[in-house]
């Protein structure tokens, strides 16, 4: 089965070659892919090299935090993928946030209202469990609201910052 899979900014062809076996952009590796009785973790080896994250189900993506580094992650399978080039349809518009993937305490906020960002770019840096996560832009936008400051407490899901189109703020 194949998929097309978007990490922030970078596009994967992804195919379920058997139970312990992918091939991502026609490279292969042998995989062990486990969901860990804690909400939300999950264990992954790949090539024999062990790797923990949190994933979390959004409205159209899936967020992975992994190794103190936040992920948007977009899947469609082969079928909605095509169907969507076909119509021209694009998920970078509209309104997007940026929330805390769990609890912690905001160590620094570079993001400002009225700034521009780019999908990707680094607009929070959140304390958790002694580790500094950072969290990225999920889409291209104005940066129109910011509701956190430096040191303030964050539980799991709130929303942090708000980024809206650049041609309507919407």
């Amino acid at each position: 089965m194949k998929y097309y899979t978007k990490v922030n900014n970078q596009e994967y062809e992804i195919e379920i070659d058997h139970e312990h076996e992918i091939t991502v952009n026609g490279e292969k590796y042998v995989i062990d892919f486990q969901q860990l009785p804690d909400a939300g973790l999950a264990s992954l080896l790949i090539n024999n090299q062990s790797l923990e994250a949190v994933v979390e189900d959004q409205d159209e993506s899936w967020e992975v935090l992994m190794m103190g580094k936040l992920y948007t992650v977009k899947v469609q399978d082969e079928r909605t993928y095509r169907l969507a080039l076909a119509r021209g349809l694009s998920a970078d518009s509209g309104e997007g946030e940026v929330k805390a993937p769990m609890p912690g305490i905001i160590i620094a906020v570079p993001a400002v209202v009225g700034n521009v960002v780019k999908q990707g770019d680094k607009v929070i840096i959140l304390e958790s469990m002694k580790m500094e996560n950072e969290l990225r832009a999920p889409r291209d936008g104005i940066i129109t609201q910011v509701k956190v400051t430096t040191g303030a407490s964050v539980e799991k899901d709130q929303v942090l910052i708000v980024i809206s189109d650049p041609e309507t703020g919407d």
